[in-house]
């Protein structure tokens, strides 16, 4: 540890902890943080000294209301005494209602399928997508990440993709726009993303067999660096896939319910998705997602025999937690509260951008942000050993970030704080930012 580490043995370097820690877990991505979590509660994460780290991640992206909200954890109490799994083909209370409710926010994707994580949703719209439009070509964004299952994986270019053996047949990419670094600019500079969409799908087109069943897109891919589908892409995105005979496929595990503003994503641009997937923010932390669809389309999937059936589908407790986190949303005023704290927090990153020359861009929507990190900022050469020192700093002051980093960008922190987090909190968030910024960079 560092100057700022305490002057005491602490509880995180419990040896028997780590030993079996190093010797049992399979290490599946990331290295381990080196502390050991006791608990959690609202913004804040506490480790075994009992020091409190704000988590401006919202855990994976996923504690939509906070850590052990206190109506999630009514809920769980009361589902667990009542009914918490069953065959999957029995029908609980929890899962039509939240199915009603779901449907209701979002007008024209009437039907719901309640699964458990973002992959496996990703893979049943795939499916879906597939068995309705007699295709099977998907096409995803560069930079995508939907999942590390099957036609997920294939689906996901931003890492993962080498050692693993051939990737679904049919599995095509196109790049994502990036205002920040733009491959195809307007006279004055800007991005040109018609002209970038165009030039896809003229690539599409003459990599097609002519089994072009659907496209696969997060409205702000947020493993890809938190980048934002601009005003109007979406409705030229959709119109490409109509003329194609594809189905529009929006996975909003990140921006859906209230972190962008909008109940969902999509809602700014007015263009409705044929199938649109859920999962981390509406469990707001536990494992539930849906795959939500028209009627007209799940009509075609049921007389073509879709099977997507799982030993969790359709679980009560999930759904029932489902059902709260709606309700609290709702109640607490929580989309527009994403409005307001995102708009306190962005200006708090763009002052930190007036101050470090290392913060290149700063990007997102409501409390979905990016800050990308850069050696230059006016080559804008990649700052990725800075990044991962500034990261190392903030969690020694007590701050959790996560930051992305991927070939031809700088390293981009990824903000996603809590819809419940405080002024206060995000006040704390943005000073020990600063202050881990300034520490790594005297540290070069």
């Amino acid at each position: 540890m560092d100057k700022l580490a305490k002057n005491f043995a602490s509880l995180n370097d419990e040896p028997a902890f780590w030993e079996a820690a190093n010797k049992h877990l399979t290490r599946y991505g990331p290295a381990f943080e080196e502390i050991i979590v006791e608990r959690a509660e609202g913004s804040f994460v506490y480790d075994a000294d009992g020091r409190a780290i704000l988590d401006f991640t919202s855990g994976q992206m996923s504690a939509l209301l906070g850590h052990t909200h206190p109506d999630i954890v009514a809920t769980v109490n009361r589902q667990m005494a009542s009914v918490a799994h069953l065959f999957s083909g029995m029908l609980s209370r929890p899962v039509v209602d939240l199915a009603a409710r779901l449907a209701a926010l979002a007008p024209g994707l009437d039907r719901v399928q309640l699964l458990t994580t973002g992959a496996e949703s990703n893979e049943a719209a795939i499916r879906m997508a597939k068995l309705v439009t007699g295709g099977h070509e998907i096409v995803a964004f560069a930079q995508s990440w939907h999942g590390m299952t099957g036609a997920a994986a294939s689906a996901t270019y931003s890492a993962g993709r080498r050692g693993y053996g051939p990737a679904t047949a049919g599995s095509l990419v196109i790049p994502a726009p990036n205002a920040y670094r733009p491959r195809f600019k307007n006279p004055d500079g800007s991005n040109d993303w018609q002209a970038e969409l165009d030039d896809a799908f003229e690539l599409i087109d003459r990599q097609s067999t002519g089994n072009l069943a659907a496209f696969i897109a997060e409205p702000i891919l947020s493993s890809g660096g938190i980048l934002e589908l601009p005003v109007g892409y979406l409705a030229a995105l959709k119109k490409k896939c109509e003329e194609r005979g594809m189905l529009l496929i929006l996975d909003e595990a990140q921006t859906g319910v209230g972190r962008t503003g909008h109940m969902f994503a999509f809602q700014r641009d007015g263009v409705t998705p044929d199938i649109m997937t859920l999962s981390k923010t509406l469990g707001a932390g536990l494992p539930l997602a849906a795959v939500m669809t028209s009627a007209e389309v799940e009509q075609k999937a049921f007389e073509r025999g879709f099977l997507f059936y799982t030993t969790h589908v359709s679980d009560p407790l999930p759904a029932a937690v489902g059902v709260t986190v709606l309700d609290v949303v709702a109640r607490d005023g929580l989309v527009e509260q994403a409005i307001a704290r995102g708009n306190r927090l962005k200006e708090g990153l763009l002052s930190l951008q007036q101050r470090f020359e290392c913060v290149g861009d700063v990007r997102g929507r409501g409390l979905l942000l990016g800050l990308e990190v850069v050696a230059d900022r006016h080559t804008k050469a990649p700052g990725f050993e800075l990044g991962a020192r500034i990261m190392q700093e903030a969690i020694l002051r007590g701050l959790s970030m996560n930051i992305v980093k991927l070939p031809g960008m700088g390293g981009v922190f990824r903000i996603a704080p809590a819809l419940t987090v405080s002024d206060s909190e995000i006040d704390l968030g943005l000073e020990i930012l600063a202050d881990s910024i300034e520490s790594a960079q005297l540290a070069r």
